[in-house]
């Protein structure tokens, strides 16, 4: 998983409540069996009209081009608990989310995937969302070791439980947290009875 320590990136909004991870990747996308290839089905339903033509949709906007923070509404990943989404978004090329909520398990799914959700107050997601509809150039930059977001005029604090935070800057998913004991794992296996 890669690491995330301190990110800039151009922000894209997204501004409506309860976007659930059926809008976030429909289901006819999920045939897939890798992690990769998803970023191109992104929001599809909403990026595209029936015939495949693109509508008239902020990800079909290439001022926006880029764009690796996504902001949007609360309750940010509700609906099924499909893993498809983060790789979605982060396939798409988002490293984080701001949101002033999010879906439980989108919320967990996201962080052991390297996705990065910050839950900020409705105010502020408000004001960074018609900051970024006013300047389709508009950037933040992420501090995770200070748990800080800032950009020209704008400087916010946010919450990170430790695991997460952990995890998140030494790139451990799942699988790399349990190879940290692998010695251990391998003594106890030479004990088990053959």
């Amino acid at each position: 998983m890669q690491k995330f320590t301190r990110h800039t990136g151009k922000t894209l909004p997204i501004y409506r409540q309860n976007i659930d991870t059926d809008q976030i990747i429909p289901k006819q996308f999920l045939k897939r069996i890798e992690r990769t290839g998803y970023g191109a089905y992104l929001f599809y339903d909403w990026r595209f009209a029936a015939d495949g033509t693109p509508a008239d949709f902020i990800l079909n906007n290439t001022a926006y081009g880029g764009a690796s923070i996504l902001i949007t509404g609360a309750n940010f990943g509700c609906g099924s608990s499909r893993e498809h989404a983060p790789w979605s978004l982060m396939d798409y090329g988002f490293r984080a989310i701001i949101a002033p909520s999010f879906a439980d398990i989108f919320f967990s799914n996201a962080f052991k995937n390297g996705l990065l959700p910050i839950a900020l107050s409705e105010e502020k997601v408000s004001a960074l969302a018609e900051r970024s509809m006013l300047e389709t150039d508009h950037s933040l930059t992420i501090d995770l070791e200070s748990r800080t977001i800032s950009s020209d005029g704008f400087v916010a604090s946010f919450e990170i439980d430790e695991f997460n935070r952990h995890c998140l800057l030494n790139g451990l998913d799942d699988i790399e947290l349990t190879l940290q004991h692998e010695s251990l794992i391998r003594e106890f296996e030479t004990q088990l009875p053959r």
